[in-house]
C-alpha cells in the first residue's frame, strides 16, 4: 500500500472519531439540561417540606414541655398512702424492698435451703409480680455528718476526763492506783478519738470515688380494681380497697421471702418518691438528692428566706464558735500532756539514783555466776550503804536548813 492511500485512510478514521465525539458531547449537554429541569420542582417541594417539618418540630418541642406530656412520660399520677397510683386511679402499685444476700459465700447446704425457699415463694404466688433492680452510686455524706457529730461528743468527753484527771493529780488526795485507773480511762477515750478521726478521713476519701455502686432490689405488686363495678363506690373507697389488697399481698410475699433469709419491707410514700426520683434522674441524683429537695420545700407555693448577709453572719458565727472550741480543746489537751510529761520527768529525776541502784543490782544478779555469790552480795551491800550515806547527808542538810530558817524567824 502506497503512502497516499495510508494517509487518506488515517484522515477518514480521524474524521469519524471527531464526529463521534461531537455527537457524544451533544447528547451529554441534552441530558444535563433535562436533569436540571427535573431537579427544579423537586427542590421547591423539598424546601416546602422542610418548612413544614420545622413547624411540626416547633410544635412538638412546645408540647414536650407541657404538663400533660410530662405526666404522660412519667406514667404515674401521684404517690399516696405508700402506693403509686397510675392511669387515673385504674391501677395501684406497692413496692417491697428486698436486701441482697451473699449467695456465693454460703455453703452448699445454705444454698440449697435458699433455693428451696425461693421455689416455695414462687409456688405460693397467686398474682403477677415484677422484679426491679436499681443501681445507685453510694453517697456517704449523711454518714460523714453522723460520724462527725459522734466524734465531737467523743472529743468533749476526752477533754472533760482529761481535766478531771489533771485536777485529781494536782490535788494529791488520791492514791496511785486511783490515778492509774483514771489515766487508763483517759487513754481509752483518746484512742477512741484518734480511731474516729481515721475513720472520717478514710470515709471522706472513699466518698470522692464515684465508682462505688450498690444494687437495690425491689418487688412490685400491682392491683387493678376491675372487679369493682358498682358505680356507687367512691374513689376513696376504691383506694382503701386497693391498699388492703396490696398490703395483704405484700405481707404474704414478705413472709414467703423470710424463708430464704430475705427480710423485706414495704416502701412508704417518701421512699417511693426517692425510688422514682432516682429512676428518672440518674445523672443528677448524686448532685441534688431528694432529701435536699424536700428540705428546700420545693413543693411549697412560695418560700421566704432570711437576708443573705444575716445568713452569712450566722454561718460565720457558728464556724468561729466551732473553731474556737476545737482550738481550746486541742490546747488544753496539749497543756495537760505537757504537764503530765513534766511530772513524769521530775519524778524520774527524783528517783533517778534509786532506779540506778535497782538496775545495778539487777545487773549484778544476772552476772552472779561469773563473779561469784560472795562478791555479788558484797557489791549489793555496798550499794545499799552508799545509798543510805547519801540519804543521811541529805537529811542532815535539810535539818540544818530548817534550823537556820527557824533561827532567822526567832531573831
Amino acid at each position: 500500500m502506497s503512502n497516499d492511500k495510508m494517509t487518506n485512510l488515517l484522515m477518514i478514521i480521524l474524521f469519524i472519531m471527531i464526529g463521534v465525539l461531537v455527537l457524544l458531547s451533544v447528547i451529554y449537554i441534552v441530558l444535563k439540561v433535562k436533569e436540571k429541569k427535573r431537579k427544579a420542582p423537586r427542590e421547591d417541594s423539598f424546601s416546602n417540606n422542610n418548612t413544614h417539618q420545622e413547624e411540626i418540630s416547633s410544635e412538638r418541642t412546645a408540647m414536650e414541655y407541657s404538663k400533660k406530656s410530662i405526666f404522660s412520660f412519667m406514667q404515674f399520677d401521684k404517690i399516696e398512702d405508700s402506693m403509686i397510683i397510675r392511669k387515673n386511679g385504674t391501677k395501684y402499685l406497692m413496692v417491697i424492698e428486698c436486701p441482697g444476700i451473699n449467695y456465693d459465700l454460703m455453703s452448699s447446704i445454705e444454698k440449697n435451703s435458699i433455693e428451696q425457699g425461693f421455689l416455695q415463694f414462687l409456688n405460693t404466688l397467686k398474682h403477677p409480680i415484677q422484679i426491679y433492680t436499681q443501681t445507685r452510686t453510694v453517697n456517704l455524706g449523711s454518714s460523714l455528718e453522723t460520724y462527725k457529730t459522734r466524734l465531737k461528743n467523743i472529743e468533749d468527753r476526752l477533754v472533760s476526763k482529761q481535766m478531771e484527771y489533771n485536777s485529781k493529780a494536782s490535788s494529791r488526795q488520791y492514791t496511785q492506783e486511783q490515778l492509774a485507773q483514771e489515766r487508763i480511762e483517759v487513754l481509752r477515750e483518746r484512742n477512741l478519738y484518734e480511731y474516729g478521726k481515721d475513720i472520717i478521713s478514710n470515709t471522706e476519701r472513699m466518698n470522692l470515688n464515684k465508682n462505688i455502686l450498690r444494687k437495690h432490689y425491689y418487688i412490685i405488686i400491682a392491683y387493678t380494681p376491675e372487679e369493682v363495678t358498682n358505680s356507687n363506690i367512691q374513689k376513696t373507697e376504691i383506694k382503701d380497697i386497693a391498699f388492703n389488697e396490696l398490703y395483704t399481698k405484700c405481707q404474704s410475699a414478705i413472709a414467703s421471702l423470710g424463708v430464704c433469709g430475705i427480710h423485706g419491707k414495704v416502701l412508704n410514700s417518701t421512699e417511693l418518691a426517692e425510688l422514682l426520683y432516682m429512676a428518672y434522674n440518674r445523672d443528677d441524683a448524686d448532685i441534688y438528692q431528694l432529701e435536699q429537695a424536700l428540705n428546700a420545700k420545693y413543693d411549697e407555693l412560695y418560700a421566704t428566706a432570711p437576708d443573705v448577709l444575716d445568713k452569712r453572719m450566722k454561718i460565720l458565727d457558728e464556724k468561729i464558735e466551732e473553731e474556737a472550741i476545737r482550738t481550746a480543746n486541742e490546747k488544753l489537751i496539749e497543756v495537760v500532756e505537757e504537764r503530765e510529761k513534766e511530772r513524769e520527768a521530775r519524778k524520774k529525776e527524783k528517783d533517778m539514783q534509786a532506779l540506778i541502784n535497782k538496775m545495778a543490782k539487777m545487773l549484778i544478779d544476772e552476772n552472779e555466776e561469773l563473779v561469784g555469790s560472795e562478791v555479788a552480795q558484797e557489791a549489793k551491800e555496798k550499794i545499799d550503804r552508799e545509798n543510805k550515806g547519801k540519804g543521811g547527808e541529805e537529811n542532815e542538810e535539810k535539818q540544818t536548813k530548817t534550823t537556820t530558817r527557824r533561827k532567822k524567824k526567832i531573831s
